[in-house]
């Protein structure tokens, strides 16, 4: 088993324009989402500020008190004590109101943003064509959903605002001290180089650790998705002894880069207290010391002492804020590289309606190829008239799903093109394309939900009686109605399973209730056991009766009761006739014919 493991946009390699390139579509992706929420966005600034103001007048008050309002009161003046615990008291109050409406606006702010983005990366995706979730893996598509999301999210609801209250909270302390003693402000200017030499070698270290913390944590879950999705085979070949033990490597180099991680922060941490507390030692000794000569009053060694205190803290939140940045810097390019990402097969810009379609079928001169790839159909010609059935029979890779495909128009041809009623399926209504034309693959999707929304599917709003109509054509109804709820059941839940036939049966009913103009049929039998597919056949008469039909198959069965039959091998036609004519004329589907009978003769 193998899977493409998503490692840290961090690119080094980048050329610079390239890279500039990226900073701009991530940029403009912020201003596209910060636009609708700017005005609570200044309310959360005016709020952070002004917590931050309140914070820092405490310090100021305790000089004031210790310095002039104790003196007043032991002369009997009581007012300006009164007054110092007062503005203290109304200063922590506000600062502490403030600091939780700040919280309460900035997780506004976030959820909005957050809401608008993961719609748009929802309804993005949606829109993008098949050829883009077949490159693009399921499992980056969920982390976009999940982790990305969760990066930016941890970011907004408290990363920005920490680092705007830390960085102001730092200018007003400094600020503040200098006002108060210029003396004392020098030596917490000092201070500062170090402490913003720690905190430099911890972003430095950090941004390493982080770059080996997600590729690490991406193998670990692409090991862990792989081992889930092919528990069968796992469990099949007996290998569960080895994937365990590349598991538990993996988890070791997990937890080892994780200890590196935790050492560096336990450095940083370390460092800066230490730092702080120097700080706030030499700020008392030399403060102590002046005011043992009078230079320096009681009250402002006090307040020194407090802020000199106050002043390391954000500088700590700032370096750790700085993992947050980096998570979200990256997420937000992924995102926004995604929401980059064009429609390979674009809507029509003038839109053709097909309001009454016949399902006239015409592939004219078509040339394909997937990507970039080498040529698939390197030049298929098809007429199919309307009503009419057309089997495609094949080896595997020979381009019958191909041809169902661009007919579906997941895929836009290379050349010539592919007619529906005579207008070219590029420049047709896509609402009236996906109304006249239904797809049933090999793999019967179910959604969580009853058995008859699933059927509902193909038709929304369908009445209980069409749903059941639609049940009883295709040979379903009987098997719906002996589950627990009927038509209520739910799928996989209160241990109602249905098998992968039981699951076709459904599609097909799904399909039956859509009524659709033209039906394509991609090996949708190939899951049916031998009492599934003779359940299934008359159902499948019904459901082909009176509609243009396109059928892909292995089972001859199916086949057999198509108008044409064509042979394709490597994208062209070889044989092309009735099943009849094709047998008789002793080519290769006359062979498949004659090995369709023996293996029945076997099993009877």
């Amino acid at each position: 088993m193998t899977a493409q493991t998503e490692l840290p946009t961090e690119r080094p390699d980048v050329p610079r324009e390239e890279s500039r390139r990226i900073r701009r579509r991530s940029l403009a992706l912020l201003r596209s989402l910060l636009r609708p929420v700017s005005r609570p966005t200044w309310w959360t600034v005016a709020l952070v500020v002004g917590s931050q103001l309140a914070a820092v007048a405490g310090p100021a008050f305790v000089a004031y008190g210790i310095d002039h309002a104790l003196p007043a009161l032991t002369d009997g003046d009581a007012v300006p004590i009164t007054l110092a615990s007062g503005a203290y008291l109304v200063t922590a109050l506000l600062g502490g109101l403030l600091t939780a409406a700040a919280v309460r606006s900035t997780a506004r702010v976030s959820q909005t943003i957050l809401l608008d983005l993961r719609r748009r990366v929802f309804r993005h995706t949606q829109r993008l064509s098949l050829e883009f979730h077949e490159r693009y893996t399921s499992g980056r598509i969920i982390s976009r959903q999940t982790s990305d999301l969760d990066a930016l999210r941890e970011l907004l609801d408290g990363g920005v605002t920490t680092l705007a209250s830390s960085a102001l909270a730092m200018v007003l302390t400094a600020v503040s001290l200098a006002l108060l003693d210029w003396r004392s402000g020098l030596l917490l200017l000092a201070a500062l180089l170090p402490g913003l030499v720690v905190t430099r070698w911890f972003q430095v270290r950090s941004q390493v650790q982080y770059r080996r913390q997600r590729t690490a944590a991406a193998r670990l879950i692409v090991r862990f998705v792989e081992t889930m999705t092919g528990i069968r085979a796992v469990q099949a070949f007996r290998r569960e002894t080895q994937v365990a033990a590349t598991y538990d490597d993996l988890s070791e180099d997990y937890r080892g880069i994780n200890a590196e991680a935790i050492r560096v922060n336990g450095v940083f941490d370390t460092s800066l207290t230490l730092i702080g507390n120097v700080t706030v030692a030499a700020v008392l000794l030399v403060g102590g010391l002046r005011a043992l000569d009078g230079g320096l009053d009681v009250g402002v060694l006090v307040a020194a002492v407090l802020y000199a205190k106050r002043f390391f803290n954000p500088l700590s939140q700032i370096g750790m804020f700085y993992n947050a940045f980096q998570s979200a810097t990256a997420a937000l390019e992924k995102l926004a590289a995604l929401l980059a990402e064009e429609p390979t097969v674009p809507d029509p810009e003038r839109p053709v309606r097909l309001a009454r379609p016949r399902g006239d079928v015409r592939f004219d001169g078509v040339e394909f190829g997937y990507g970039s790839g080498p040529t698939v159909l390197p030049r298929f010609d098809l007429h199919l008239p309307a009503g009419r059935t057309v089997a495609l029979v094949g080896e595997t890779g020979a381009g019958k799903s191909t041809v169902a495909k661009l007919l579906a128009r997941f895929y836009d041809v290379r050349a010539g093109a592919v007619l529906l009623d005579g207008v070219d399926l590029r420049d047709v209504d896509p609402v009236d394309l996906r109304r006249a034309v239904v797809m049933v693959t090999q793999e019967a999707y179910l959604f969580s939900g009853s058995v008859g929304a699933n059927i509902a599917l193909g038709r929304p709003g369908a009445s209980a009686a069409q749903i059941e109509a639609a049940a009883r054509a295709v040979g379903v109804h009987d098997l719906i109605a002996s589950m627990p709820d009927g038509y209520d059941t739910e799928v996989d839940k209160r241990g109602v399973r249905l098998s992968a036939g039981q699951r076709q049966l459904v599609s097909f009913a799904r399909a039956f209730l859509a009524d659709p103009t033209l039906l394509i049929l991609d090996e949708a039998t190939s899951s049916l056991d031998v009492p599934g597919e003779a359940l299934v056949q008359e159902g499948l008469r019904t459901l082909l009766a009176g509609r243009t039909a396109v059928v892909i198959a292995h089972r001859l069965s199916t086949v057999m009761g198509s108008d044409r039959v064509l042979v394709v091998d490597g994208g062209r036609v070889v044989e092309d006739g009735s099943p009849a004519e094709l047998v008789a004329g002793g080519g290769r589907f006359a062979d498949l014919h004659e090995e369709w009978q023996r293996s029945l003769h076997r099993d009877g």
